[in-house]
């Protein structure tokens, strides 16, 4: 199954099914959240209802980011991503031997969520970069509170897939990890999402042994290939990335895991770490970013001019009297 949401005209914003070439709205008016809160087997149900209803043509509707997220955690699951990337912000390639202890992420903002086609708005940066991710999108499981879940009760919860563009200013994203915090300006502009979920059960035959999901994924702009790799590549699969997300903690339906960005080559930062230099070159307005994951679709976005913010000042270095007036 294919879960969406779009817009057919202005004010008018559809959730439904992507069926063939069309896309089916749900029935009562529910929205995407609702079914992940009632979980894949309701949606299963709801497929069987809709399949056969007539519904409007995918290319006469602007499909949107298929749906609020609860909250988006976006983890660093692949080795070869880190190797390049770490040289690129302080010029030594390494992967420190806390990365392979556990699954590290960061919380980045669902208030600035993009759907396929809408344009980035970046900061102000001489270094933005794309970063291409698969993101699981958790749903209900009868019985679970999403809390301290073991990895078999965390597959259960993968409710389906997306693509994932975790948008960086690098030169941002540089400074801030310096003060040991963060990424946080560097990245929480623009998160883009699509073109659809794709349940689990399609994906399902994807699995290997391990339960990797072993897809293609690719990212080109303006047409070039830029990288590949297989999402199979990861430290953990995503119902380990889920269960550490658990830990001493809750997932809910519509929480949002990306896998963090792929290796060779599925950002620019990291092959800027392993040449020494801007090759390819940063971002720039008008540029097209697209990205393909085998299974699951195309998430094209283009680059939009970069919006200036206020100014902030610097930190006032105070007396530290330790007495009130």
């Amino acid at each position: 199954m294919r879960i969406a949401r779009w817009r057919e005209k202005p004010g008018a914003i559809g959730e439904g099914f992507v069926i063939g070439e069309s896309v089916v709205p749900f029935p009562d008016e529910l929205t995407v959240r609702e079914v992940l809160e009632r979980g894949l087997g309701f949606a299963s149900r709801l497929h069987e209802t809709a399949k056969d209803a007539r519904g409007a043509e995918l290319d006469t509707v602007q499909l949107l980011a298929p749906l609020k997220p609860a909250a988006i955690r976006d983890f660093v699951a692949f080795e070869e991503h880190v190797e390049g990337v770490s040289a690129s912000v302080d010029g030594k390639s390494e992967v420190v031997p806390e990365w392979y202890e556990a699954p590290t992420f960061y919380f980045t903002n669902p208030h600035t969520v993009l759907g396929p086609g809408e344009p980035v708005a970046p900061p102000v940066t001489e270094r933005l970069d794309f970063e291409l991710e698969v993101a699981v999108v958790v749903g209900a499981v009868e019985g679970s509170d999403g809390v301290n879940l073991d990895s078999a009760a965390a597959a259960d919860h993968i409710f389906g897939y997306t693509i994932m563009n975790d948008w960086s200013a690098r030169d941002l994203q540089s400074r801030e990890m310096k003060v040991r915090l963060g990424p946080a300006k560097g990245k929480d502009f623009g998160t883009s999402l699509g073109p659809w979920i794709v349940t689990a059960d399609e994906l399902g035959p994807s699995l290997d042994d391990d339960g990797f999901l072993a897809v293609r994924a690719e990212v080109r702009v303006n047409d070039e290939l830029i990288g590949e790799d297989l999402v199979s590549n990861m430290g953990w699969p995503f119902a380990e990335l889920i269960a550490y997300a658990s830990r001493n903690s809750r997932v809910v339906p519509g929480d949002v895991l990306g896998s963090g960005t792929v290796g060779n080559g599925g950002c620019l930062g990291e092959l800027w770490g392993r040449r020494g230099e801007l090759t390819p070159p940063p971002l720039r307005p008008g540029d097209v970013v697209s990205m393909s994951v085998q299974g699951i679709g195309e998430l094209t976005s283009r680059v939009g001019q970069p919006v200036t913010a206020p100014d902030v000042p610097r930190a006032r270095i105070r007396t530290r009297v330790r007495r009130a007036l």
